[in-house]
């Protein structure tokens, strides 16, 4: 472990993969903020991150206006990445590959949330277009339509991007600035004594580093950090599964990212396919457990992507692999901001599957409301942790 090059930073990052690295990098970025960051990160591999077994997907089919803007910036943020970064000349230019989500509707009830959900992201500016069975066929004639009642497609901005990309580059530029990555743990803090901040962590290696701010980027671990201060948040680790597969006969075209009536969900991979699944019996697992179940590929996956395109009843599973959500058991959507009681205590968590295209705008806006106490860009409020302590829920009903 690592030994910190302060006593004291003005703000201290808990978790160092996607989130913990945005906030850092856009606290760094700002000519505002001229404090000192320590991230620490338990992991510096970040195997078991949800960081590192992400599909870096991207959409803009929310039912939430806020949602979609979040996407709409990410859109923007991959695509003129460099230029974000400072027009930096070793910065690479990340593709965004734009063959969008296709959201199939199999009974009238979901149909009609679709078009009500596509009529919003029209006004916000999306390419989301509301599709008969005979629309979807003209496009894309390998998909087996028998119990599809109706379909959502956008291929604006849509799809899925190098996000690993955006994180290492963040991390560099991040260090480049001055921000200490500490591989270390946080085990415990100090509060004041009306508990109403946080004066201090104390790491795994036994150092007390006092602190301005204390950011929790955690993860699916997020709850056990928040319990260091006493505060409670409803997120847990959840399994989520990935296959990489090689069709036969490959499509004559791309494949969008499909969301099917069973909860597969599948798309192109480059050469390969990728499809993926929640298990039957969603619940909350070991921060640990990373243990895969291979009934699922024979008995749920394989299947249900047979039947919906009959081209892949011959197809050879290549990869797979088992990831964690950040699952916000509330409403399935980010707790960002301040504690209602401990004020320094900011969140980024809750993700439950949005993380890695939120993560410019969230990162963004964290680093503005750590630096100013307040958003400068988009009005991230509706995500406060206060709606938690009121149960109220942040209505999206475009989870996957």
């Amino acid at each position: 472990m690592q030994a910190p090059e302060k006593t004291n930073y003005d703000v201290i990052i808990v978790g160092g993969a996607m989130y913990g690295t945005a906030v850092a990098w856009f606290l760094a970025d700002n000519p505002d903020f001229d404090g000192s960051i320590l991230v620490v990160e338990r992991d510096p591999t970040y195997e078991f991150t949800s960081t590192a077994h992400t599909n870096s997907c991207m959409r803009q089919q929310f039912s939430a206006a806020i949602n979609i803007k979040v996407s709409q910036f990410a859109a923007d943020y991959v695509k003129n990445f460099r230029a974000y970064m400072g027009g930096d000349a070793r910065v690479p230019h990340p593709r965004l590959h734009s063959f969008g989500y296709m959201y199939l509707a199999d009974n009238p009830g979901f149909a009609a949330v679709l078009q009500e959900n596509q009529k919003l992201q029209a006004a916000c500016g999306a390419g989301t277009r509301h599709m008969t069975p005979d629309a979807i066929a003209a496009a894309y004639p390998f998909y087996n339509l028998d119990d599809i009642l109706a379909a959502n497609h956008n291929t604006q901005d849509e799809g899925y991007f190098d996000g690993n990309t955006m994180f290492d580059w963040w991390k560099r530029m991040a260090k480049e600035r001055g921000v200490q990555y500490l591989t270390n743990e946080v085990i415990a803090m100090n509060r004041n004594a009306a508990g109403t901040r946080v004066e201090s962590v104390i790491l795994k290696s036994g150092e007390v580093i006092g602190c301005g701010t204390v950011v929790n980027a955690s993860g699916p671990r997020a709850v056990r950090t928040s319990r260091m201060a006493g505060i409670d948040i409803p997120v847990e680790p959840r399994k989520r599964y990935t296959f990489i597969f090689e069709a036969q006969t490959p499509l004559d075209r791309d494949l969008p990212l499909t969301i099917d009536p069973s909860g597969v969900h599948m798309r192109t991979d480059g050469t390969y396919y990728m499809a993926g699944c929640p298990p039957d019996v969603d619940v909350a697992v070991d921060y640990d457990d990373f243990t895969p179940d291979h009934d699922i590929w024979e008995n749920k996956v394989w299947p249900a992507i047979a039947h919906r395109i009959p081209q892949f009843e011959a197809i050879r599973l290549r990869n797979s692999w088992v990831g964690h959500y950040a699952y916000n058991t509330l409403d399935q959507n980010a707790i960002l901001g301040p504690h209602s009681e401990v004020e320094n205590f900011i969140f980024v968590n809750g993700f439950s599957g949005h993380g890695f295209q939120q993560s410019p705008a969230m990162g963004r806006g964290t680093a503005e409301w750590i630096t100013y106490g307040g958003y400068r860009s988009l009005d991230l409020t509706p995500f406060h942790y206060d709606r938690i302590v009121r149960g109220e829920k942040f209505v999206e009903k475009a989870v996957i």
